[in-house]
């Protein structure tokens, strides 16, 4: 990792700062769009500030620095907002309309950091690129793994149109109906299902977690859920016991449409 410690991040906060400036390149998801044609939908990644300042760090390192050297550590946040924020303007005014994914929330969540910082180093620098996305007709969509609980209303705050992958316990600390209940209608809600789930678990088993899934997603109406994994596949071989557990997935939606 390029920084070990505050001493590091110092010397980085040094360096100085290249000007943000150009236009951005709409081929590549222009093209996406074209070969997708009315088969998909192509969405557009960004980091927020919180993921491009901890992915300096080994993880350890990131947890310690956050939590002791704050003032330190919302510098290079900002470093990385100045960027960021501009890049999501002119990208959201370019292609508007379009679904978008924002990670690096869960860098922040617990166990890792506390609420309040969740707050400081999330809430604080997401919420502008939120309200780009959205200005040009774009749709948000959060993307934070593990531990929901304490910072959902925070999540929330920032008024996102999407939220994944609400992750089951034991993985996840909240229940996809609890979650439902408290912004269905508010937001979309995507995932729900565990990909250690699809590599490790029997199929029938597996399909009483799909099963669940889709009940609690599709009951009581609201803004709408998108069943899908937590993540991609771990390999580039899928075992016959994921590959199952796939179709299982596949043809237990199609059924219940």
């Amino acid at each position: 990792h390029l920084l070990k410690g505050p001493a590091d991040l110092e010397a980085y906060l040094d360096l100085p700062i290249r000007p943000v400036a150009g236009s951005p390149d709409l081929r590549p998801i222009l093209q996406a769009e074209t070969d997708l044609g009315d088969t998909g939908i192509a969405m557009i990644d960004t980091a927020d500030p919180l993921c491009c300042a901890a992915s300096l760090f080994s993880m350890e390192e990131f947890t310690v620095v956050a939590m002791t050297e704050p003032t330190l550590f919302r510098r290079l946040l900002d470093r990385f907002a100045e960027h960021i924020w501009t890049q999501s303007e002119a990208v959201a005014q370019a292609l508007p309309g379009r679904l978008w994914r924002i990670v690096g929330p869960e860098y922040a969540s617990p166990p890792y950091l506390p609420p309040r910082l969740f707050r400081e180093y999330v809430c604080e620098y997401v919420r502008p690129m939120v309200h780009s996305i959205q200005r040009y007709g774009g749709f948000a969509r959060i993307h934070c793994h593990g531990n929901l609980r304490s910072v959902l209303r925070d999540i929330l705050s920032l008024e996102p149109d999407g939220l994944d992958p609400i992750e089951p316990p034991p993985q996840g600390d909240v229940e996809l109906h609890e979650v439902k209940a408290l912004c269905g209608d508010k937001v979309v809600l995507f995932g729900n299902l565990e990909a250690s789930d699809i590599e490790t678990l029997p199929t029938a088993r597996f399909a009483q977690k799909v099963r669940k899934a889709i009940e609690e997603g599709a009951k009581g109406g609201g803004r709408g859920f998108v069943l899908m994994p937590s993540a991609c596949p771990y390999g580039r071989i899928l075992s016959p016991l994921a590959l199952s557990n796939y179709r299982c997935m596949v043809e237990m939606v199609g059924a219940s449409v």
